[in-house]
C-alpha cells in the first residue's frame, strides 16, 4: 500500500536548517540504498546559518564543498570550518555558463560525479544554475522556489544574474523531469527531488506539486470580478519587504466603469468607448515604447561587459 503522499513530511526538524529541511534530508538518506558522505551547497552563507548541510558536516562526518559568492560570509565560513580537511569552502557565484557552472567549480575537487545532496540557494536563478550542470547528478536535490507563486503557476525567471524573481515550484519540477529527478517533498520555499530511480522506495502514489505542496501562505491570487474590479485574495504581501499590496493601487478600470458592461447607461458607453480609444492610442504604445527600450539598454549592458 502506497503511503500519503507528503508523508515526509512528518519528518520536518531543524537543527540547523530554517523550515525542517535537516529531518526530511535525513529520511530521505535513511530510505536511498546507498550513499556517499559528500554534499554541495551554494550560497552557502557562513556555512551554518539556515543551512541544509551544517548537520550532515557537523553529525554525520560528511565531506562538503560551500560555496559563497559574498566575500565577507565566505571568510566566516572558512572560519567555521577552519579545522576541518572534509569541507572545501569556495568563494565564488555559480551561474549558467561553461566558465562559472558548477560543473567547472567542482571540476578540480575529488567529489563524486553522484554526490549524495545538492542544495541550491540563491534567490533568483535557481532553475538556470540547475539546468546548467550535466557533469554531476547528485542523488538528492533541494532547490528554492518562490513561494509567492501558484502551484499551477509556469515561470522561470529570465536567466540574468542581476535578476532576482526566483522560478515556480512547477517549472522546476518540470525541470527535474527533464533531468531525471522526481519530485518527493516540499516545504514552505524548498521542493526536494531524487533521482528517479529512487523515487519507487518512497511509495508515493501521486507526486504532483499540487498533492505535495501544503504551505500556501504566500501566495495572492489576483482575479478580476465581472464589473471589471480587480481583487485580490490570500497573501497580499510582499514577504521579504514587509508591505502589504494594495488592491485599490491594481485597478484598471476608473470607478465609474466597474460595472457589468450590460448595466452602462447610454452615457457609460460614449465615455467607456472615448476611454478604451485612448488607452489604444496612447497608453498601450507608450507600455510597447518602454519594454523595447528596457530591452535596448539590457543588451547595452551585456555588450558592455563583453567589451570590459
Amino acid at each position: 500500500m502506497k503511503k500519503a503522499s507528503n508523508w515526509l513530511l512528518d519528518y520536518k526538524k531543524d537543527i540547523f536548517s530554517q523550515t525542517g529541511e535537516d529531518g526530511i534530508i535525513e529520511k530521505i538518506f535513511k530510505t536511498l540504498p546507498v550513499v556517499d558522505g559528500w554534499c554541495v551547497e551554494f550560497g552557502a552563507w557562513d556555512g551554518v546559518f539556515l543551512s541544509n548541510t551544517a548537520n550532515l558536516i557537523k553529525n554525520k562526518a560528511y565531506s562538503a564543498v560551500l560555496i559563497e559568492g559574498d566575500f565577507n560570509k565566505y571568510v566566516e565560513l572558512k572560519q567555521n570550518y577552519i579545522n576541518s580537511k572534509s569541507v572545501f569552502p569556495v568563494n565564488s557565484f555559480v551561474g549558467f555558463s561553461s566558465d562559472d557552472n558548477l560543473d567547472s567549480i567542482l571540476h578540480e575537487i575529488p567529489i563524486p560525479a553522484n554526490f549524495d545532496l545538492l542544495s541550491i540557494d540563491i534567490d533568483g536563478n535557481d532553475y538556470h544554475v540547475w539546468k546548467a550542470i550535466s557533469a554531476y547528478s547528485p542523488k538528492v536535490v533541494v532547490i528554492e522556489f518562490n513561494q509567492t507563486m501558484p502551484t499551477e503557476v509556469r515561470f522561470v525567471q529570465e536567466a540574468n544574474l542581476s535578476v532576482s524573481h526566483g522560478s515556480s515550484l512547477l517549472s522546476l519540477v518540470e525541470l527535474g523531469k527533464e533531468k531525471g529527478y522526481e519530485l518527493v517533498s516540499v516545504l514552505h520555499c524548498n521542493a526536494f527531488f531524487v533521482k528517479a530511480e529512487y523515487f519507487d522506495l518512497f511509495e508515493i502514489s501521486n507526486n504532483s506539486p499540487v498533492n505535495l505542496r501544503c504551505s500556501l501562505e504566500d501566495i495572492t491570487y489576483l482575479f478580476s470580478g465581472y464589473d471589471g474590479k480587480v481583487i485580490i485574495q490570500g497573501g497580499c504581501r510582499l514577504p521579504w519587504h514587509g508591505v502589504e499590496i494594495e488592491q485599490s493601487s491594481l485597478q484598471q478600470l476608473p470607478k465609474i466603469f466597474q460595472q457589468f458592461p450590460t448595466q452602462y447607461s447610454k452615457t457609460t458607453r460614449v465615455l467607456f468607448a472615448m476611454y478604451r480609444a485612448w488607452k489604444k492610442m496612447f497608453v498601450e504604445p507608450l507600455v510597447i515604447i518602454k519594454k523595447i527600450y528596457s530591452r535596448i539598454m539590457r543588451f547595452i549592458f551585456k555588450v558592455d561587459k563583453v567589451v570590459k
